[in-house]
């Protein structure tokens, strides 16, 4: 007879491996990014530090709800059947997570595309997540036992399902405006490339994660679906920070045009499209910067010589 402990905990302890493996990750990227964007918006840096508060704290009550049934409460059979109140905030804190990192994104995507139908279509998805996943929680504390978890599968759904369309979205949007800056240069199409491939790696992961979640929580009455749950807050916080930190590389690639690697690393800028200066609506984007201005900022900040030199524009995300 197997034991009591696996349907639930089993995949708990399972989860929590991958978590703080993750948070790992976190802190690391954390660390390089104050270490190297020191420049960087004040905002952005306040958002990183409360990414890094939410983690830590998520996986604090992670590890407090594996270790009180398995340490501090051995044997006893009520935490193998009924969730404490320290497994409801995981949903919680997933969400508030996730809506930091969406929102960030959704503002690149404003900047990047103007579109503020598609940007208030983001935001609108990435709250129905946070309230999908604000409910779950309160549902948890509701029916706490976990074989019953299915009564409020409506409400994982709507959390699931507003957070794989906010998560597409927000790909597709990027990788769509990335590709229509592309001009033939060999500089300009080999970083945007790798910008593209980053931004569909690390929407894909999160939404893969999220999707096999629903599946097994529908389709399994055992607590399996905890193994790609529990970590998906930092996954969500590793896209931002490996979105950020990715500057670096980016900064010191080289291409077969030898000149514009020497530009890159002598002015840490990398003009891309060609043509002269519209005067229509624009955004400027500079990939080693991340410094996001409007087209009105730029115009004062350009020099005629700048509008001289045919691939010179700023370029940035």
């Amino acid at each position: 007879m197997g034991s009591p402990a696996a349907p639930t905990l089993g995949p708990m302890f399972i989860g929590l491996i991958f978590n703080i493996f993750l948070y790992g990750v976190v802190v690391t990227q954390t660390f390089l990014y104050y270490s190297t964007y020191k420049n960087d918006r004040l905002w952005l840096k306040i958002l990183v530090g409360l990414l890094l508060f939410a983690d830590t704290l998520n996986s604090a009550f992670d590890i407090a709800f594996v270790y009180i049934p398995l340490v501090t409460d051995f044997g006893g059979l009520h935490d193998l059947e009924f969730a404490s109140w320290l497994f409801a905030t995981e949903p919680a804190m997933t969400v508030l997570i996730a809506m930091m990192v969406q929102m960030f994104f959704a503002w690149r995507v404003n900047v990047l595309t103007r579109n503020m139908y598609l940007v208030c279509f983001i935001v609108f998805c990435s709250i129905c997540q946070v309230c999908g996943g604000l409910g779950t929680s309160i549902a948890i504390g509701i029916i706490p036992e976990y074989v019953q978890f299915q009564k409020f599968e409506a409400i994982v759904i709507v959390w699931i399902v507003a957070a794989v369309l906010t998560d597409t979205t927000i790909t597709i949007a990027l990788v769509w405006r990335l590709k229509a800056h592309q001009n033939g240069f060999a500089a300009t199409t080999d970083r945007l490339n790798r910008i593209i491939r980053l931004t569909v790696q690390t929407g894909l992961i999160t939404t893969i994660v999220e999707i096999t979640h629903l599946i097994l929580f529908l389709t399994d009455n055992t607590g399996i679906h905890l193994i790609f749950n529990i970590p998906l807050a930092k996954l969500y916080t590793n896209s931002l920070m490996s979105s950020l930190n990715a500057r670096t590389g980016w900064k010191f690639s080289t291409t077969s045009e030898g000149n514009v690697g020497s530009l890159a690393t002598r002015d840490k800028t990398l003009h891309f499209t060609g043509g002269p200066v519209r005067t229509g609506p624009e955004v400027f984007i500079d990939i080693e910067a991340h410094e996001m201005t409007d087209v009105e900022d730029s115009k004062h900040s350009l020099s005629p010589a700048a509008s001289a030199e045919p691939h010179r524009k700023v370029m940035a995300i």
